[in-house]
């Protein structure tokens, strides 16, 4: 394919995905629990910090969470001391464990009380042309407090060439606003154009069938070599692209 056939391919691929039926498969739908901005931003972020693995308990678990939180993150967050830990004490997903979970909360609590909350954190580092420097000073700040060294792994860094696809997919989620109905579009103070797609096995290897992506690692430096070929596409939403990989690997076996 040309590029122009290539574009509308992946452009008719994105009217299939992006659709609020794709909330019903995805951990998406967590967030979509709430109304209040930062009930959503909260429950996206530990929802996508669980990401990985199966995607029905990435579900299970995310909807577990928002029980165990009273379904009011928001305020679970900044009322969370040491005192009611107990009845998160059960919680584990994968290498995620309750430690890790405590520290998190202690985090986002901190953030919103001195930084002025997630959205703030990120976007002032926001670049020209990419979130991910963003990402690597969002993950200082989030471990300024003291915290066990194992639970750094849970975040990861683009400048230390991970292609940060839980990241990258909660500011997808948090920044797209297309009226779709899927991603939320609250984050106004970050342009879609700065976004990066997530990159995981599954959009990778759709990506690379497509002659998207010749690197053969879902690393950092194949992120940037992807951004480039979506932004070629269309440089102010490239990471619409996400809803046709994600959807033709998934979903289509392609």
């Amino acid at each position: 394919m040309n590029k122009s056939e290539l574009k509308s391919f992946l452009d008719e691929k994105v009217n299939v995905y992006n659709h609020p039926n794709f909330i019903e498969t995805d951990p998406i739908q967590i967030p979509h629990l709430f109304t209040l901005k930062e009930d959503i931003e909260i429950a996206g972020f530990l929802v996508a910090t669980i990401a990985w693995g199966n995607r029905k308990s990435i579900i299970t678990n995310g909807h577990r969470l928002m029980g165990m939180m009273g379904n009011s993150p928001f305020d679970f967050v900044m009322n969370f001391t040491e005192k009611n830990s107990e009845s998160l004490s059960p919680f584990v997903h994968r290498t995620f464990n309750n430690e890790d979970l405590f520290c998190f909360l202690k985090a986002l609590q901190n953030i919103y009380k001195n930084h002025g909350g997630l959205e703030k954190v990120f976007a002032i580092h926001a670049e020209k042309d990419s979130m991910q420097p963003a990402i690597h000073h969002f993950k200082k700040t989030f471990f300024e407090l003291p915290h066990p060294s194992r639970t750094q792994k849970h975040i990861s860094d683009p400048l230390r060439n991970s292609a940060a696809k839980r990241i990258n997919m909660f500011l997808r989620w948090m920044v797209r606003n297309d009226n779709a109905g899927v991603d939320f579009g609250i984050w106004k103070n970050i342009s879609p154009s700065k976004l990066s797609c997530p990159l995981d096995v599954h959009s990778g290897n759709v990506a690379r069938k497509l002659n998207l992506l010749k690197r053969k690692q879902n690393d950092g430096k194949a992120l940037a070599e992807l951004d480039n070929s979506l932004r070629n596409l269309d440089p102010k939403d490239p990471v619409k692209y996400d809803f046709a990989l994600f959807g033709l690997g998934v979903f289509e076996r392609f």
